[in-house]
């Protein structure tokens, strides 16, 4: 790995990438809804008594 030239950067630019994502996820779930979050949480329990379509 030493003898391939500028391989630092990458994991630098690995970590950045890693940082800001993390950064933006956690700046979304702050600034969400408390109503939007409530509903998307209560999906999984939802019954709507309709029989599903097969997935293909």
């Amino acid at each position: 790995m030493e003898s391939i030239e500028g391989v630092a950067t990458y994991p630098m630019i690995s970590l950045l990438i890693f940082f800001v994502f993390f950064v933006l996820l956690f700046w979304w779930v702050l600034t969400a809804k408390k109503e939007y979050i409530k509903e998307v949480s209560e999906l999984p329990l939802e019954n709507d008594n309709q029989p599903k379509e097969p997935i293909l």
